[in-house]
């Protein structure tokens, strides 16, 4: 039987799983706070410059396919993706970098001109890391974290192993070169924790890297973001922007609609794809699943402080992703995750999405993005933001050998204050829960809730956890169970 739906947000899990709801025959309605879609994924743009304002890579292709493919499409029917050849480019200190290449054939080669021996390790940990994103992707990330048994399968029983252990353990048994070490361990960053707290299991995040690659979609991930919400309006999914919910509608125990912009709206059923800890403000406290203490904790993935400049000339000796390694990576992990404060060193990441795609800036001048990983709740002031652009831009100059600051047209920030404004986002975190062991599958905030009858969650707080390709798998898992309790 057709249900209407209310889903609140539309970032990517509220866009999927709408698209499913509305697939299935349900009458969907997105509510987004927001006056565009895309949620954490929105575009600024100014002056010619193009900026993705929040994810930036693209990895695990075939998830995305998977997707459109549930619908009859393909990626290719909405937008071109391009694979970035060298896919980033990693600087250690001055004009000392390692560029990954766009094959693990070239990667190995890069491997073992830094350490003997290490090229045919690496095809051996890719090996055991393809194994892993199998299981994975294909088949457990597809489950919606209701019961433990969902991990016990004939595969995952033979990676057991990889549970207990951690990439770090992993990755430091087969190589000793730091700069190697550095770069196994910086995908897992994606999932939000340190590499020394992440299962094994995980190193499914490294053939997403090396074995798969990274692409770029033409005009920015927002491209993406327009794929979806196109797809979605052809199913008839409705959207209202600037349409904030203050409340969700509850007769005893029962979600029965929201209240947004000051208007009760009915609905049969709601799915939040906002914040979990702020969809639940919305409830009456004794309908709350998670205590203040439940929330705190918790282990959250990062902040950030994000910067969005506009150059007019073209910035020399990088790539479209760069990331700053030239200061202690175990330092900033643990002023994010051990002791809370902003770093004296920051790590960065840069990225110049112009390299690759023309439509990104105007002829001859370079955008660019920068990211600065931080630990969730820190004070925020634009007197930091300015001290700390000022840190990273002398520290691009002095690595890659130019001067930049004169070339500078605007610059525009991003920070705690902004993820916790725009986004309701718990203590301003840029990526949802880290997926620790005990934070992973059945073990995370549930996407159905337990105190309130039709009332379902979506996104990066719960199964599967943070990143793009997850946020789409949770659209299709909540999509899931509530057209098998409904229809």
């Amino acid at each position: 039987m057709s249900k209407k739906i209310a889903v609140l947000g539309s970032g990517f899990s509220a866009l999927s799983a709408a698209s499913y709801l509305a697939k299935a025959g349900h009458e969907v309605h997105i509510y987004e706070k927001n006056s565009s879609a895309g949620g954490r994924a929105r575009q600024l743009k100014r002056e010619g410059f193009t900026f993705d304002m929040g994810p930036s890579w693209y990895w695990m292709p075939d998830v995305f396919e998977r997707f459109f493919n549930d619908f009859g499409k393909t990626t290719s029917d909405y937008y071109q993706l391009e694979k970035l050849g060298p896919a980033y480019r990693v600087y250690f200190g001055e004009n000392e970098y390692i560029s990954i290449a766009d094959t693990l054939e070239k990667i190995k080669l890069t491997f073992e001109n830094e350490e003997a021996g290490s090229g045919a390790k690496l095809q051996h940990f890719i090996d055991e890391a393809g194994k892993n994103y199998d299981v994975a992707i294909k088949d457990l990330v597809y489950r919606p974290g209701v019961s433990p048994l969902e991990l016990v399968t004939p595969a995952t029983i033979k990676k057991i192993g990889s549970f207990f252990s951690t990439i770090s353990k992993d990755v430091r048994k087969s190589f000793k070169n730091p700069k190697l070490i550095q770069i196994l361990e910086f995908p897992v960053l994606f999932l939000g924790a340190k590499p020394q707290d992440t299962p094994s299991f995980y190193s499914f995040m490294n053939y997403a890297d090396f074995g798969i690659g990274t692409f770029h979609p033409k005009t920015g991930m927002h491209a993406v973001v327009d794929a979806m919400t196109s797809l979605a309006k052809e199913l008839g999914v409705q959207f209202h922007f600037n349409a904030e919910v203050s409340r969700i509608r509850t007769e005893g125990n029962k979600a029965v609609g929201i209240e947004v912009n000051n208007k009760s709206v009915e609905a049969d059923i709601v799915l939040s794809g906002v914040d979990y800890h702020h969809t639940e403000t919305l409830l009456p406290q004794k309908l709350r699943q998670y205590s203040e203490e439940y929330w705190e904790s918790r282990v959250f993935a990062p902040s950030s402080l994000l910067f969005y400049v506009g150059f007019d000339k073209k910035v020399e000796h990088v790539d479209h992703h760069t990331l700053f390694f030239d200061v202690d990576f175990e330092q900033h992990a643990r002023d994010i995750y051990d002791q809370p404060e902003w770093p004296d060193e920051p790590l960065f990441y840069a990225n110049f999405p112009s390299k690759t795609d023309a439509t990104m800036a105007p002829d001859g001048k370079e955008a660019g993005f920068f990211l600065i990983p931080l630990a969730p709740g820190l004070y925020d002031s634009q007197e930091l933001r300015d001290q700390y652009f000022d840190i990273i831009i002398n520290r691009l100059e002095r690595i890659t050998g130019q001067k930049l600051k004169k070339n500078i047209i605007f610059r525009e920030s991003f920070c705690v204050n902004g993820f916790k404004e725009v986004y309701h986002s718990y203590k301003g975190n840029a990526y949802g829960m880290a997926n620790t062991l005990l934070q992973t599958a059945f073990l995370r905030p549930k996407l159905k809730s337990k105190k309130v009858a039709n009332l379902y969650f979506t996104g990066q707080l719960t199964v599967p956890g943070p990143g793009v390709p997850p946020a789409l798998i949770s659209g299709k898992l909540t999509a899931g169970l509530i057209t098998k309790k409904h229809n």
